[in-house]
């Protein structure tokens, strides 16, 4: 039973990740919900997982891998069916934030239990099967979401992933338990690190509403950046820092993920902001949106087994991550074609290379980064890399939310309706209003996608300078390197 529940567990925490866009514009419809608190549905989630993603895997080495992901796969599932029954946004951000917690202890006791229950090639082929279920999960998320609307309600979806969350939940008590013999925890890292991205979140996301000078924002900033520098000064003086020094110092390892980060930026900007867009510019219905998701989304359930066929085949691994983040960045600035009408025609081509880009590197990143550390750091290294990738989703959506709301209040010049467009909630098509937010919606996206564009750009030339310079090889078991050519 071991395979099937963990692989269902992270297909569906992966579908709520992507799918729960969709259900945006209604959600703020039904709750009169828009601008920040609208966003922290999505963002809070996002926050939750990348933040308790390192706490649930040493909580389940622990307590005991399937006992937390039990728990885990129950707290996701009450967090969903609290999230169907919410009088008011309030508790329904709070609902998701539930939900990201139980995701990330699914995801990172899943992982567990899977490299506990295996050995060998047949733990290879498991991770390999578990990278596909997220591909998958990625991949149908908005069109499930979607069509679930269409049927139910988007209350109802998310019912929907309360009871199948349920039932992996039952099942998981038919496995065997595991748990580490040794080791530590570095907990005050842990919580430095979930103060830090916290505190950074609430400042992108409230910033645009409250103001960026206003006391609020400012001791935000100022408490995460301060979090930061003491996590920084602690994980060098750490017996067993959340991140070893030794990784951050070896460019090969940091260059792979920075180029995972740099794909998450290209990425998740058009996963979860585009719906709205399709929906209240376009026209489109959610079951359609979800449709024209795919575009963005499907290339991730191939790709991954196509690139690593191609590096096992000999290609350099570094020339297709350098050309997925080629594709990323021309697919962002291909998105400055969006407009109302046609809009699936005009950007097809740009979601089908984010997507392209986004699936060359699941496929290779993880596995070339992690053949640069020794077995001592593998845990360290596959934590840091999950809770990067976390990491960089919820701030990537605090900040494509932030610029997106900032350039509509300046196009309409009223923050309370920069907020209503941002939701999704334009004036009736026969309105004197309408043709101005149209306007204004599609020129702030396209402000917004140059900020993405060129962010990837920036980081993609770092991540260029990281491996195109001769790797001085793995860091041994005792700190030291052997000279290897990295690939």
């Amino acid at each position: 039973m071991t395979l099937p529940v963990v692989l269902v567990g992270v297909a569906l925490v992966a579908m709520s990740i992507s799918g729960t866009a969709i259900a945006l514009p209604n959600i703020g419809r039904d709750l009169t919900a828009s601008g920040s608190a609208l966003n922290w549905v999505v963002a809070g989630y996002n926050l939750a997982f990348a933040a308790m993603t390192l706490v649930a895997g040493a909580a389940a080495d622990r307590a005991g891998r399937r006992r937390v992901f039990i728990v885990a796969a129950a707290v996701f599932s009450a967090g969903f069916l609290v999230t169907a029954l919410v009088p008011t946004i309030l508790v329904l951000d709070i609902a998701r934030i539930v939900s990201g917690i139980g995701g990330a202890g699914v995801m990172a006791a899943g992982g567990a239990l899977l490299a506990s229950s295996y050995e060998g090639a047949a733990r290879n082929r498991a991770f390999a099967l578990m990278g596909t279920m997220a591909g998958v999960g990625i991949a149908v998320g908005p069109t499930m979401v979607g069509g679930l609307i269409a049927l139910t309600g988007w209350r109802g979806s998310f019912v929907a992933f309360a009871i199948v969350g349920t039932l992996i939940a039952c099942g998981a008590g038919r496995l065997q338990e595991s748990r580490a013999d040794h080791g530590r925890t570095d907990w005050i890292g842990s919580v430095l690190f979930v103060a830090a991205l916290s505190a950074f979140m609430f400042a992108l996301l409230e910033g645009p509403e409250v103001g960026w000078a206003h006391p609020t924002i400012l001791s935000a900033a100022a408490l995460g950046g301060a979090a930061f520098i003491v996590f920084v000064v602690t994980q060098r003086r750490s017996d067993a820092p959340v991140l070893a020094p030794e990784l951050v110092s070896e460019r090969g390892f940091m260059g792979w993920c920075l180029a995972t980060l740099t794909t998450s930026i290209g990425f998740l900007g058009a996963l979860v902001f585009l719906p709205t867009y399709l929906q209240a510019a376009a026209g489109n219905t959610p079951a359609t949106a979800g449709l024209t998701m795919l575009l963005l989304t499907a290339p991730v359930l191939v790709t991954p087994l196509f690139a690593v066929t191609l590096v096992n085949r000999g290609v350099s691994a570094r020339l297709l991550i350098l050309t997925a983040l080629v594709f990323v960045i021309t697919g962002n600035f291909g998105l400055l074609l969006l407009g109302p009408e046609n809009t699936t025609a005009l950007v097809a081509v740009p979601l089908l290379l984010i997507g392209i880009g986004m699936g060359i590197s699941f496929g290779i990143t993880d596995g070339q980064a992690m053949s640069l550390v020794p077995a001592r750091l593998v845990g360290t290294a596959a934590g840091f890399l999950n809770t990067l990738r976390g990491a960089a989703e919820a701030l990537v959506i605090a900040a494509f939310s932030a610029m997106l709301l900032g350039f509509l209040t300046v196009r309409l010049g009223d923050s309370g309706h920069a907020s209503d467009v941002a939701a999704g909630h334009l004036s009736s098509p026969t309105g004197r209003d309408y043709s101005t937010e149209i306007d204004a919606f599609t020129v702030s996206w396209h402000f917004t996608q140059i900020g993405v564009g060129t962010a990837c750009l920036l980081l993609s030339v770092a991540v260029a300078a990281l491996l195109l310079v001769p790797s001085r090889g793995p860091i041994t078991a005792e700190g030291g390197r052997h000279a290897r050519e990295p690939r």
